[in-house]
């Protein structure tokens, strides 16, 4: 039942109209991301299970991730109040944040399951990747 509820939400915006304030950039940039655990040190965050993919869209703060997958082992990647360590491939080199996730759906591809869309919302970033991202941000325009 709630995946019936979180396709028909993503009709409506269709229908209806996005409620999004910031503006939203189609462009698929290259990702990896893993859960975020506020007890594990740099090193082994860096070497925390991932998954790859590419964004649908960006924004100033958050973006849509295509992931092939909704879980990493046994951890869902859309849990409440779950936070993720994203890190962005920028052509000026990758930025590093931390995202929480706000709503998924299953993406499908002639039947066939394809992965998920994950919107995602900035949770942290340092000033100088967000500096970098909003540059990127404003190269797009």
């Amino acid at each position: 039942m709630p995946e019936l509820m979180r396709s028909m939400v993503a009709r409506m915006r269709v229908l209806i109209g996005n409620r999004r304030h910031a503006r939203r950039y189609r462009r698929g940039v290259h990702f990896s991301v893993s859960i975020f655990d506020p007890k594990l040190s740099r090193e082994q965050l860096e070497h925390a299970p991932y998954l790859e993919g590419d964004t649908s869209d960006l924004s100033a703060s958050g973006l849509g991730l295509v992931v092939p997958a909704i879980r990493i082992n046994d951890r869902y990647l859309t849990a409440t109040d779950q936070k993720l360590h994203l890190l962005l491939e920028l052509p000026s080199g990758t930025i590093e944040m931390r995202v929480a996730p706000v709503r998924y759906e299953q993406l499908e591809r002639e039947g066939a399951a394809s992965g998920y869309l994950i919107g995602v919302r900035i949770a942290d970033l340092s000033d100088d990747d967000r500096a970098r991202f909003e540059d990127y941000l404003r190269q797009l325009s």
